[in-house]
Order: structure tokens, then sequence, then C-alpha cells
């Protein structure tokens, strides 16, 4: 997700998901947790930078040179990492990358524009879970199926390939969720034809604790689980 400034509401979300882990045993095998996160900062890297600077190209290529102006066109992690946000993904499982700023003054056809900008993120995230599905496959028929299960080298490599399949599809659905300050708000506000109205701005200004009430109330894990193991299943099959 992207967030405009650090709200106290993000740190709600951060203490309640923490506090989840720890109950849940997480932590009880710290070397066990520290390979885990190690191996899946691979796929939080590559799913932030890319969803990020999809916003940003798709808006220049718009009309809009504000994102080019704060070198955001660019596939260049540093550019796209929020270190706070990475760290709290890192931990927590919630995190959040650096926004891309857009003046949508600039844009031909304003209320299009900001659909195709605020579907660019989560159609990159879609397009990168599919192309390391396909490097997947290729890998499994080029080195076969028994070294990614007996070698440590193999179970290191499909455990971050799976990870980066897996957390690109997460942020996918994640921000198509119609909850400010998600994609997916902006992309119904666009559609139904009310992001400019006061009623945009009153739900906008509450967005933050909705959704931490969506998250500790446990509905986003009723919508992402499904979808994300939905196209899961579709991947491996292809895979295997």
């Amino acid at each position: 997700m992207r967030r405009n400034n650090i709200d106290i509401s993000f740190f709600v979300i951060i203490a309640v998901l923490a506090f989840s882990s720890i109950r849940s045993g997480e932590f009880s095998d710290p070397k066990l947790w520290l390979l885990n996160k190690l191996l899946l900062v691979p796929a939080v890297i590559i799913g932030i930078s890319m969803h990020e600077f999809a916003h940003g190209f798709v808006a220049y290529k718009l009309g809009d040179n504000t994102p080019k102006f704060q070198d955001r066109v660019t596939i260049n992690p540093l550019a796209h990492i929020d270190w706070m946000g990475l760290a709290a993904l890192f931990f927590c499982g919630f995190g959040w990358g650096k926004p891309v700023q857009i003046n949508p003054y600039n844009f031909k056809n304003r209320r299009r524009d900001e659909v195709l900008v605020g579907l660019a993120g989560v159609t990159m995230n879609l397009i990168i879970a599919a192309l390391f599905a396909v490097v997947a496959k290729v890998l499994i028929m080029s080195a076969g199926t028994e070294f990614f299960v007996s070698t440590t080298i193999g179970e290191g490599i499909w455990t971050m390939l799976i990870y980066i399949i897996q957390i690109n599809l997460v942020l996918m659905i994640f921000n198509l969720i119609p909850c400010p300050p998600l994609d997916g708000f902006n992309i119904i506000a666009n559609i139904a034809g009310f992001a400019e109205t006061e009623t945009y701005w009153k739900i906008y200004q509450y967005g933050n604790w909705i959704l931490v009430a969506i998250i500790i109330f446990g509905i986003t894990g009723m919508v992402i689980y499904p979808c994300v193991n939905f196209f899961m299943n579709i991947f491996w099959s292809f895979v295997i």
C-alpha cells in the first residue's frame, strides 16, 4: 500500500499485527524466522518497487511530468522504498512504499487517466507474479524437480520464487480493496464519479481508521487469502 504521511493509525495496525505474530509463536525459532525473512526481502522489494514504478510510468505517459521530476519513473528500488514501511512489512507483514505524487490536472481525461494510474500498480504486480511463474517453470524444466526439493540452494531459490509470486498477488489484491488510502478506493471513486466531491474527502479523512478496523476484524484476510489461493492454484497448475 501507499501512504501520504505517518499517521497514528499505521502504528496501531503495526502494533496489532506484531502482537498477533508474537502470540502465534512466529518468533519461537529466531534462526528460522530470520532465514524466512531474508528470503522474503527480494519479493517485498520487487513488489513495492515495481508497483510504484508502474504508477509513475503510466502517469508520465498520460501527460503528467510530476513523477519524472521526482525521479520516480525508474525501477531503482531506492527511489520507491520507504524504509519505515519496509521494516514494518518485514516484521509485521504490513507496510508501504513512497507514494508517487501526481497532478491530475495535467491529464487530458482526468477521470479516465486517474483510473488507469490506479490500475497500473496492481496490474504490474499481476504481471510480475505471472512472469516469475514462468521463471519457475523454466527452472524446473532445466534443473529438474529434485534439485529444488533435495538441495539447500535449490530450496532457497524455490522459496524466493514462491514468495515473489505470493507477495505480488497479495499486493495486487490488498491494493484493490476499495478503502482509502488504497488504490481500489480511488479507482472506484473515479469510475463512480465522486472523486472530486465532498463525499470523497469525508470518507478519505477516516480512511486510515477504516483500514485499521477491517484489518483488526480480519476482513482483509477473508478477501485476500481466497483470491491469492485462486491465482496460486492457476500458476501452480502451470508450473507443475
